[in-house]
């Protein structure tokens, strides 16, 4: 097939290119101007946790303990090399755009045809497009011959569409639709041949807007990290006063600066919970191993965190609910309908044979059609093993479709046969008319279109005809056709996805479809798998006259939208943040990108998934499995649960520490911690809140309950209560500990001793109590838990060696004390925890299901 008047085009000349390449520059997206190494670091520096982490490094590099300052340092230089790394794959997606949007071009300059790269494209170049060829700008149809394009980057139509000539008046269009003279960057040549004239390139196309909103949408901070950097900022500057503070207060009443001053810095440290920034660091780094097991690659390691508050989960149809391949689902034959099964053995039932014979003779050889692919998919299975499969036979000629008949013929002919076999197929109606349909036979195949449309089934007829003359007619309608019946295409549902669906209800999730395909399509989708209030979807055309605060009250119920443009699908994001949702969206496609980059997390599909919805996507199902994203909120929840009861613990263990550090200077008593007391109970504290918080079970019923309030923070007026109550309470049995033994007449060595112990086993308790703030200890203690068990035996072996071993003794100052003094700090530090342990028993009573993470 060719162009009609090809040779007659000149196109332009040399001299237009270089002028217009002046004035509308290439045709490629602006490249977005990139931070350089010290704007990064910049950045990181402004960070008060890591201010945090730098300013804890440096207390401890004075006071001459280096390993513990070489492993806060490691952990800064982990930081900004995480930091760089972050900030240079998020200027990828603007790369993998302007990459898709310049393909090689085939255009007529100077009256010759020649390839060039697609950036050197400019308006009023002349296009030639033939089957599988990708659209280099956008531009109108000057002629065309039997074209269709697959616009499914732009639409999320999995469906091809035809294209017609461009008539002079007709206003442009948005992409999707059949017969429309208009073809887009970036889009797929499916079938047939084009002459294109080029209107637009680079960021005035399709694809180029959706780079610039791309390029216009940022990340915000998660609301984690938010608060953290607050508190952080608000303890650093209490610490900072409390330990001035104490240098001024014993320098002066005491007369010793140098003393005043190590007091300060005691306090400081045990004030200062540097354990804040690492805890969150190494939750999310072990948070993302742990959710990559599930087949799901965290791009931005913070969206780990939000997925636990994710309240709205956005969902694209095509090739994120469904496969992205068309596949035959229903047959009509013989005034039955019959049901295509893929995977049994009888495939296609014998009733339908003919009719699926001649719909493979009706399809190219080598197909790029997806509803023709699936035709030909036909013959892979059992039916490929009958005597309706014609791999010798020869094709004659082929009789295309056009706009004035939907339909096409092939005409074959077998090795030792002498009749021309016609194999026709199209749109039913235009099936219709070639079999020359009376009324009442006309109005019989309606019926039975509609009862295949209902489904959301697209829909194709197929004819048959034989012809016995040397010279073949003109046109189709010359044949005499015999109808055999209606073949039903549908883009399938993933396995699994009803399942998901139900178990993100069950979590308090709601489930948004948001597709560019048509309101039927989508309905017939949202009601297989499941989706409530799915009978009236929202068009884009709907969404075109609702303002702002009408889309939001809206969304309340909404959950079908269709024939969605790309800056729909983000005004939808847009709006449901606006409802003080949390917002996770799914996507595969270009059109998706602005919207993946826009919401609190976003969700690409790994496999199928485009590079440039990947590279504005935080999360990436590597399986494309969209039962993923159901195992990743799960890990998500546990995780912020875990990281909760972290933050927990280390207010709570903080609290007898400073106020251990604080009362004898204030009260001018025998100082009991000093700098090498509070490293060891770091050493306890460090991998404890890190690793044993980190690695404990999820609560039962995490996938029974709504996600947390989008303005939930991490300390919520409980948490924070009940947190500074187990500090206070193991403050003040400690300090019980410390004046019973200055009375009871021990030397400071020996009150000192008393105390510390107490600390370091209350401190244990206050590990074993925190595992679950609904379960006793008694419960949470079967439950293994391997990193406990090494703090544990680790911190009870270094206490004993340090009270045996006599030079260690001396270094922390300690002396020997009797088994009823041990006895003495074993009670006092089991009863620091037992009224926690009896307000669990008592919530338990009250409500046997109760669950409490606060």
């Amino acid at each position: 097939m060719t162009l009609p008047d090809i040779e007659t085009i000149q196109g332009l000349s040399s001299k237009q290119v270089a002028d217009r390449i002046r004035t509308f520059g290439y045709n490629e997206l602006p490249e977005q101007k990139k931070d350089g190494i010290i704007d990064i670091l910049l950045e990181v520096f402004r960070e008060p946790m890591f201010l945090l982490l730098v300013a804890s490094g440096i207390i401890y590099f004075f006071l001459g303990d280096i390993t513990e300052a070489v492993m806060l340092m490691s952990f800064v230089v982990v930081i900004i090399g995480i930091t760089v790394y972050q900030e240079r794959k998020t200027e990828r997606a603007l790369e993998a755009l302007r990459n898709l949007s310049s393909p090689r071009a085939l255009v007529i300059r100077d009256g010759k045809q020649r390839r060039i790269a697609g950036r050197e494209v400019v308006p009023g170049d002349i296009l030639i497009l033939s089957e599988g060829d990708r659209v280099p700008a956008d531009g109108i149809l000057l002629s065309s011959n039997n074209i269709t394009i697959d616009e499914s980057l732009l639409t999320g139509e999995s469906v091809p569409v035809r294209k017609i000539t461009w008539t002079t008046g007709l206003p442009p269009q948005t992409p999707g639709g059949d017969d429309q003279p208009f073809a887009y960057s970036g889009t797929l040549v499916v079938q047939g041949q084009a002459l294109i004239e080029v209107k637009t390139t680079g960021s005035l196309t399709e694809m180029g807007k959706i780079g610039m909103v791309l390029k216009e949408v940022g990340r915000e901070d998660t609301r984690l990290k938010v608060e953290i950097s607050s508190m952080v900022k608000v303890i650093a500057t209490c610490g900072l006063f409390l330990c001035l503070l104490i240098v001024i207060i014993y320098g002066i009443g005491r007369g010793d600066w140098i003393s005043g001053l190590l007091a300060g810095i005691t306090l400081a440290m045990a004030i200062l919970p540097e354990e804040f920034p690492v805890v969150l660091t190494v939750f999310l780094a072990l948070g993302a191993w742990r959710i990559s097991q599930k087949q799901v690659l965290t791009r931005q390691v913070p969206a780990i965190e939000t997925l636990g508050s994710a309240s709205v989960l956005c969902v694209d149809k095509t090739g994120t609910l469904t496969l992205n391949k068309m596949t035959v689902q229903s047959f009509f034959a013989d005034d039955e309908f019959c049901e295509h099964d893929g995977a049994g053995e009888n495939s296609v039932p014998d009733s339908c044979h003919e009719l699926s014979e001649y719909a493979i003779l009706a399809c190219k050889k080598d197909p790029f059609d997806p509803m023709e692919k699936a035709l030909v998919q036909l013959s892979q299975g059992d039916f490929g093993k009958t005597e309706h499969i014609h791999k010798d036979w020869n094709l004659i000629t082929e009789y295309p479709l056009s706009s004035e008949l939907l339909a096409m013929s092939n005409v074959w002919q077998s090795p030792d046969g002498h009749d021309f076999i016609i194999a026709a197929k199209g749109a039913p109606e235009a099936i219709a008319d070639l079999c020359h349909f009376s009324e009442p036979e006309q109005r019989k195949l309606a019926e039975q279109i509609d009862m295949m449309a209902s489904r959301g089934l697209r829909i194709l007829g197929v004819a048959k005809s034989s012809f016995s003359h040397t010279e073949l007619p003109s046109i189709q309608h010359d044949f005499v056709f015999t109808f055999l019946g209606l073949i039903g295409f549908a883009d399938p549902v993933r396995p699994g996805i009803s399942e998901a669906v139900s178990e993100c209800y069950a979590a308090g999730i709601r489930i948004i479809m948001i597709t560019g395909d048509y309101p039927r399509t989508a309905q017939n989708i949202a009601n297989q798998i499941g989706l409530k209030h799915a009978q009236s979807p929202v068009t884009g055309t709907d969404l075109i006259e609702l303002s702002d605060d009408e889309l939001k009250d809206r969304l309340r119920t909404a959950t079908v939208f269709a024939r969605a443009v790309p800056e729909q699908k983000l005004r939808i994001v847009k709006a449901l943040k606006g409802n003080n949702d949390v917002v996770a969206m799914t996507g595969d496609g270009v059109n998706d990108a602005p919207a993946l980059k826009c919401a609190d997390i976003g969700i690409a599909m790994g496999g199928r998934g485009t590079d440039v919805a990947r590279e504005a996507s935080s999360l990436v199902l590597l399986d494309d499995n969209f039962t993923s994203i159901v195992s990743a909120v799960r890990l998500g929840r546990r995780i912020y649960d875990n990281l909760k009861k972290a933050m927990a613990y280390i207010f709570s263990i903080h609290i007898p520490i400073a106020g251990m550090s604080l009362i004898p200077v204030l009260f001018d008593m025998p100082l009991i911690l000093m700098p090498m007391h509070i490293v060891f109970l770091e050493l306890i504290i460090d991998p404890t809140c890190s690793i044993v918080f980190e690695a404990e079970k999820e609560e039962h019923d995490i996938m029974n309950r709504p996600p947390r309030s989008a303005d939930e923070r991490l300390f919520t007026p409980k948490t924070l209560f009940l947190s500074l109550m187990q500090g206070f309470v193991v403050l003040g049995v400690v300090l019980l500990v410390y004046l019973h033994s200055l009375m009871s007449g021990l030397g400071e060595a020996e009150v000192r001793t008393m105390t510390f112990i107490t600390i370091v086993l209350a401190n244990l308790l206050l590990i074993l109590t925190n595992r679950s703030w609904s379960e006793t200890i008694i419960s949470t203690i079967r439950t293994p838990n391997k990193a406990m068990q090494w703090v544990f035996a680790g911190t009870i072996s270094s206490l004993v060696l340090i009270l045996i071993i006599p030079a260690l003794r001396d270094l922390f100052r300690f002396s020997l004390i009797p088994a009823e003094g041990i006895i003495t700090c074993v009670l006092a530090a089991g009863l620091s925890v037992l009224w926690f342990e009896a307000w669990k028993l008592w919530n338990l009573r009250k409500s046997p299901d109760f669950t409490d993470i606060t």
